[in-house]
């Protein structure tokens, strides 16, 4: 992705053409008088990805003691 800056009257001009930028994955700085206004950067795909069952196997577990009571300790805040 590369970063481009442009001025608020050229952005005004280009608008179609920063976006098809933007759309392409680029980054657009729009800026005036030197500082920076807004960013114009591509939406995230709208459709989520296929999540496929398994895909985490083994990267988390969970202890056998679980789901064992937690001592008085934890709920009246006692050390």
């Amino acid at each position: 992705m590369t970063t481009q800056t442009v001025t608020l009257k050229d952005a005004q001009t280009r608008l179609a053409e920063l976006l098809t930028l933007a759309q392409a994955g680029n980054e657009i700085i729009i800026a005036e008088g030197g500082q920076p206004l807004a960013r114009l950067v591509p939406i995230a795909g709208s459709k989520p990805s296929r999540r496929i069952a398994g895909l985490d196997r083994g990267k988390i577990w969970m202890s056998d003691d679980f789901d064992a009571p937690l001592p008085d300790e934890f709920w009246t805040g006692e050390k």
